[in-house]
């Protein structure tokens, strides 16, 4: 398993030559999905065909060899092949291709109420998140430099340790400035980032992680044994309703968890009401753009929904919405907010990509393959998505004001 520290992280060297760099890999997904089913069907299409068309009787045929029994047999065959057999290889493939399409545009994990802890609990148990993304269930970051170099240049681990230095930078938070402070990681997934801080900001810092899954609980906990970081520790409470008194963090830190928080405000007030006056808030999360000006077609509207339904979110909402709900508790200095595209979008497909360079995470387990194709193809939905504008990926900073101010 990869290590949580920099020191450790193996580099990886992909294989890139072979494969174009303007790929699109979901190409791969629905054609050898469909390969199988649609080459028996039309093995099956032209066999019918062939033994409809040939004759019911031996008629008399000269003996010389070219109008030899054989001869004239395997003319016919040939004659059959192109005009009968490739076409109904064809239709067959289409329809194979579009039956793959159709089941896998159908969303298959609906938001419920216990939805997004057994989810995650499953995906923790069957390791394949864990052996892909490493400890970081969350984006990764890539420079300009490194996107114009090939973004499968770089390591996939790596970009994902970037991306929470990049966040700790958009927060404000620096290890010799913070170190001892109390953390909060709101939606802490195995609790990758937790561990990563609690080694950042120093021994004195108390790191807790907080999640709806037993399971990453548990595994966060082996793994901070694992690494020797006590003040690391994880426990299941619902973001929503937390047992924490008010003011008692020095840093709240929430990244990709909002998007399966089924009541917005009620998540950003409570991680306002906990956060101690002066303390740092900063948050990651994946929004949908802004409809109030320009709203949602039909297209928006069936994408977003496939979004919301594939991966249990019950919705999202839009970079300035957030904001004003920051705003409107009253509790926080000015709000820094960003979009994040561009240096996070080159995820998608690569996740998709350190799968094909290596399936060993998963080819053991033919039981998850169904899984595994689903999550590549929204995977890609997702890259398109935000892509085309229709998502966003929402940055948010702020200072909780001091009691004095805020009255």
């Amino acid at each position: 398993r990869p290590r949580d520290l920099r020191s450790s992280v193996t580099q990886y060297n992909p294989p890139t030559a072979t494969i174009p760099p303007t790929a699109d890999p979901m190409r791969l997904f629905p054609t050898s999905a469909a390969a199988s089913g649609f080459l028996l069907a039309s093995v099956s299409a032209f066999s019918t065909s062939h033994r409809r068309l040939l004759p019911t009787h031996r008629p008399q045929y000269d003996q010389s060899p070219e109008n030899s029994p054989t001869a004239v047999h395997m003319g016919l065959k040939s004659t059959l092949l192109t005009k009968s057999a490739i076409p109904a290889i064809a239709a067959t493939a289409a329809v194979s291709t579009a039956a793959v399409k159709l089941v896998l545009d159908r969303p298959s994990r609906v938001y419920s109420e216990d939805s997004v802890a057994r989810e995650y609990d499953a995906w923790t148990q069957d390791g394949i998140l864990e052996y892909y993304w490493g400890e970081h269930i969350h984006l990764g970051y890539y420079n300009e430099e490194e996107m114009a170099a090939g973004y499968k240049k770089k390591d996939f681990i790596q970009a994902k340790y970037d991306f929470i230095d990049e966040m700790m930078k958009f927060g404000g938070i620096d290890p010799a400035v913070h170190s001892g402070a109390k953390v909060l990681d709101v939606g802490c997934g195995f609790g990758g980032t937790s561990r990563y801080l609690a080694d950042k900001l120093g021994p004195k810092a108390e790191v807790t992680g907080i999640t709806l899954s037993p399971n990453q609980v548990k595994r966060g906990t082996e793994l901070a044994e694992e690494r020797n970081l006590p003040n690391a520790k994880f426990m299941v409470m619902n973001a929503l309703e937390m047992d924490f008194p008010d003011d008692s963090f020095d840093i709240v830190w929430a990244c990709e968890s909002g998007e399966h928080m089924p009541d917005k405000e009620a998540y950003i007030n409570e991680m306002m009401r906990v956060l101690k006056p002066g303390g740092k808030f900063v948050m990651a999360t994946w929004c949908q753009r802004d409809d109030r000006e320009v709203p949602f077609n039909k297209k928006d509207k069936r994408d977003l929904r496939f979004l919301y339904e594939e991966w249990t979110h019950p919705y999202f909402i839009s970079i300035e919405a957030y904001k004003e709900l920051i705003d409107a508790t009253k509790l926080m200095g000015p709000v820094k907010t960003a979009d994040w595209v561009e240096p996070t979008i080159a995820s998608w497909r690569h996740s998709i990509w350190v799968g094909i360079y290596d399936p060993r995470g998963f080819i053991f387990k033919p039981h998850r393959y169904l899984k595994c194709v689903r999550d590549a193809y929204c995977l890609e939905r997702m890259h398109r998505a935000f892509k085309r504008g229709l998502m966003q990926y929402g940055m948010f900073a702020a200072t909780k004001s001091k009691k004095e101010e805020s009255n």
